[in-house]
């Protein structure tokens, strides 16, 4: 928005504008129904500087009127690139994840891991420390901590790290070596 009446809703400024403008056609209208003898009175000086301000100020919220609508369908115009880009981004993700649940999956069922062994082990992968996962699973830590042991046993890991490293270890950021 312009600097001056930024909180102004941009109709504010039409409405202004519209309000210069007829006090500037009324003072002309009564100017010229005065039919002055002189262009120099006090009346005419007095009259004319009006018509001027007013012309004045409603031109110029007229033009910061018609610069915000400018700045409206700009803004507008970005907010829907910008939401074009999320979806197609979302879009991307969610097809490189789906395949990465499927990648996950097949490989429990190669551990042959069962249900409560599948939540912990990916809830692991995401981060979880087992009291987190006790509470998400309405289980004990100390449960949760059993089904980690039994994840690494099936899985010949030796722990949280380890099983991360299997499902990581090739996975880089494209255009990188593995150098750095």
């Amino acid at each position: 928005m312009k600097e001056t009446n930024e909180d102004a809703p941009p109709r504010l400024h039409l409405v202004l504008a519209l309000l210069f403008v007829l006090i500037t056609v009324a003072a002309s209208a009564d100017l010229v129904m005065d039919r002055p003898p002189t262009l120099w009175s006090v009346h005419v000086l007095a009259e004319a500087t009006l018509v001027l301000v007013s012309l004045g100020a409603a031109s110029y919220l007229a033009w910061g009127w018609y610069g915000t609508l400018r700045e409206v369908r700009t803004l507008e115009a970005e907010v829907a690139e910008r939401r074009a880009e999320r979806d197609a981004w979302k879009e991307r993700a969610s097809q490189a994840l789906q395949g990465l649940s499927e990648a996950l999956d097949a490989q429990f069922d190669a551990w042959e891991l069962t249900d409560a062994e599948r939540e912990t082990a990916l809830m692991l992968l995401k981060g979880l420390s087992h009291k987190r996962i006790g509470k998400l699973t309405a289980r004990s830590e100390r449960t949760a901590r059993q089904h980690a042991v039994a994840v690494y046993r099936k899985s010949g890991l030796a722990g949280r790290s380890e099983l991360a490293g299997f499902f990581l270890e090739g996975v880089m950021l494209p255009g990188r070596d593995a150098g750095g």
